[in-house]
């Protein structure tokens, strides 16, 4: 994608800042989507938050808006649903196109496109509530993270420790998916690299005093660490945002998004996911990462919206 270099902000047209959604991430949604607003309208670009159900998402070409900054996050709004409904508005929108949102929130199957191209993520397995869990154990080994399979912000996430823990752990998981995920625990520090385009932010090393990077400590919690520069070295570093690129561009990430992965106690990289709308709160990583390179989050979300110029194709 060829990105066009605003100056006007008029260049941009009206841009519905699409925020809210049905998921269980709406309240993170709606923050991201006032923090972007907030910022884009301090640069003088007309744009208008849009709280959207079904129902509006399939009518702001009709409302007069040119293009969208998708602030969306979980299922209906980064799995590929939002995006097919703005392919048929003809609107043009930030982020990657459908069948990039719908691999990168279905986690099964984003694994199995990565491992088969050669991208290391955790050993894992579909599962419904009347799984064996000795079995699984058998399979996996302890300790475990059960996960719903089409969710974000760790929303449903468990970590099983011990056998007894399973059933428990997948009942919670099966409330919000009708298809749950086992993984297998991955022993060392987590990472995240966001990129912008065809640019690579620096590394994110993760901390957190709680039993795993879970919601309270990605929204809530004043005492997770986010550190940027990461403590790698140089060439390791480059190494692997090199290597996130490719987990990106097997999934046909475009515009921009995050991936998150550990680093076992060998040093080798696992791949936990991408997320092809990420968070733009207070506590989220990416603008954490821009401004390590000195863009400030107005600039990032500026950026960002200046992708939707990069091309009128469809994105699908």
């Amino acid at each position: 994608m060829n990105t066009v270099q605003v100056q006007d902000p008029a260049t941009f047209g009206r841009v519905a800042v699409v925020m809210g959604g049905w998921s269980a991430e709406r309240p993170v949604s709606l923050d991201s989507g006032k923090a972007v607003h907030a910022a884009l309208v301090s640069k003088g670009v007309d744009a208008q938050q849009v709280d959207v159900d079904r129902r509006r998402l399939l009518d702001l070409a009709r409302e007069g808006f040119d293009r969208v900054w998708l602030a969306l996050h979980g299922p209906g709004g980064e799995d590929g649903i939002a995006q097919s409904a703005l392919e048929l508005q003809g609107l043009p929108y930030t982020g990657s196109g459908v069948l990039a949102c719908a691999l990168s929130m279905d986690k099964a199957r984003c694994k199995a496109l990565w491992a088969a191209r050669g991208i290391p993520t955790p050993a894992h397995q579909l599962v419904d509530v009347a799984a064996q869990p000795a079995e699984i154990v058998d399979m996996l080994g302890l300790p475990l993270f059960v996960k719903p399979s089409h969710e974000g912000s760790s929303i449903g996430m468990s970590r099983v420790d011990r056998q007894d823990q399973l059933p428990a752990a997948i009942a919670e998981a099966a409330r919000y998916d009708s298809e749950v995920l086992v993984e297998q625990f991955v022993d060392g520090p987590e990472y995240t690299a966001a990129i912008i385009e065809d640019r690579s932010l620096p590394l994110i090393h993760i901390e957190t005093p709680r039993r795993f990077y879970d919601y309270e400590a990605k929204y809530a919690a004043d005492n997770t660490l986010y550190h940027c520069p990461s403590g790698l070295d140089a060439e390791r570093e480059a190494s692997l945002q090199r290597l996130c690129r490719r987990a990106f561009d097997v999934i046909g990430g475009r515009g921009w998004g995050r991936l998150d992965f550990m680093l076992d106690r060998s040093g080798n990289p696992w791949f936990l996911e991408m997320n092809a709308s990420p968070g733009m709160t207070s506590h989220s990583l990416v603008p954490t990462a821009a401004q390590a390179v000195g863009m400030d989050f107005g600039a990032l979300a500026w950026r960002i919206l200046e992708s939707t110029l990069g091309g009128e194709e469809s994105r699908c």
